[in-house]
């Protein structure tokens, strides 16, 4: 299957960000924690050059523990401010602020020297879709400013929001590039939930799926499902056949339904009821 999206409200998102990047002093970009690199839209290093960085690792509660400490210091090696959270639950968030005036530390020292003292430091929070910018907005601001959801495109517009005296956000669209050069990327993007599921063939995700995890994570499928002998199963479709049958996914003459055992794993790793497991690792990626 090959994975590709790029609808064309993105690129309006795309020039509304750079049209707005000349009264930003920071970029805090979110990503997928399972995803820590493949979820960075590339443009983004190129819009922020000279702007303050922050990377948050968000939904850091379904990605593997020791891949989250890994990635944090993966980038603060080069250079970036970087904090794992859950946008759900909050975990994490009470830390941002200090992170922001320790990433704007410059700006604002330079600020004080030019008699500025009361000018709040403007924040772009950035992101691919479905990484969770509005759920991170919201539970930063402590209510609910910005709409929500659970699939990508949520945020069509641009929003400022003002948290307090010394902070203002720009919310912007989930904003992906024009072509996967790396379909591995793609194919990534796609488990996560970063592409448009209805343009994906559920059972094809599913078989690529289990291909890419099945080494390093193939026991947590067995486990969530009561699954023996998966090494054995050489093609994915044996696997989901197995998960239906142990779930009751039948249909007429008594077949496995691979359809809806295909949703149900994808579902079941979106939402962390596989485990926590991390799709990519420092030293594995392809910058």
């Amino acid at each position: 299957m090959n994975y590709q999206w790029y609808p064309g409200h993105m690129t309006k998102a795309m020039r509304m960000m750079q049209e707005n990047i000349q009264w930003i002093d920071l970029i805090i970009e979110l990503v997928d924690a399972r995803v820590p690199l493949g979820s960075r839209n590339p443009d983004i290093d190129s819009l922020g050059k000279g702007k303050a960085r922050i990377i948050l690792l968000n939904k850091a509660d379904l990605a593997d523990p020791k891949a989250n400490q890994a990635w944090i210091d993966f980038y603060q090696q080069k250079g970036y401010h970087v904090l794992e959270i859950n946008a759900r639950s909050g975990q994490g968030v009470n830390k941002i602020n200090g992170l922001v005036q320790e990433a704007c530390r410059d700006k604002i020292e330079r600020n004080k020297k030019r008699g500025i003292v009361n000018r709040p430091m403007r924040a772009m929070v950035a992101g691919i879709p479905n990484v969770g910018k509005s759920t991170f907005i919201n539970s930063f601001a402590g209510k609910a400013c910005t709409k929500t959801g659970n699939k990508p495109g949520v945020t069509k517009g641009k929003q400022w929001i003002r948290l307090n005296k010394n902070l203002e956000l720009l919310d912007t669209p989930g904003v992906l590039w024009p072509k996967f050069e790396d379909q591995t990327v793609g194919m990534m993007l796609a488990f996560i939930g970063s592409v448009n599921d209805d343009i994906l063939i559920s059972e094809e995700l599913a078989y690529d799926f289990i291909r890419f995890v099945r080494d390093r994570y193939g026991s947590l499928i067995q486990a969530r499902y009561g699954i023996e002998g998966m090494e054995e199963m050489e093609e994915p479709v044996a696997v989901l056949e197995e998960i239906a049958r142990r779930k009751c996914l039948i249909k007429k003459g008594n077949e496995p339904d691979i359809s809806r055992a295909s949703q149900l794993l994808i579902e079941d790793f979106r939402s962390g009821k596989l485990g926590r497991m991390t799709l990519e690792w420092p030293g594995e990626e392809s910058e």
